[in-house]
């Protein structure tokens, strides 16, 4: 079954992975026998790498974000091309008709 089929993208089964990883990680964290101290110390790490791979996967989402509009871009400037020359060119035949 192809990534359309089943209504699931990539970036979302991703998403939902690292999640996933992030909530288990948290919750083995907080059932181990730990001293307060060793707890805080343990949140506060996992803290800053949940935000760290978050500002990774951010910037990913954006570099691929910014690859499809320039794609887009690129091919709106090229059928906008495309259709002003065919306007053109139908002009010049409306002018001709007339002329003829």
């Amino acid at each position: 079954m192809g990534q359309q089929d089943s209504g699931f993208s990539a970036g979302t089964v991703l998403l939902s992975f690292f999640i996933g990883g992030i909530i288990g990680a948290g919750v083995a964290m907080l059932t181990t026998p730990k001293t307060g101290e060793e707890t805080r110390r343990l949140i506060k790490d996992f803290a800053e790498d949940a935000r760290d791979r978050a500002e990774e996967y951010v910037g990913h989402v954006k570099d691929k974000a910014s690859t499809y509009v320039d794609k887009g871009k690129e091919l709106i400037d090229k059928e906008k091309n495309i259709i002003s020359k065919a306007v053109e060119a139908g002009k010049e035949a409306n002018e001709r008709e007339k002329l003829g």
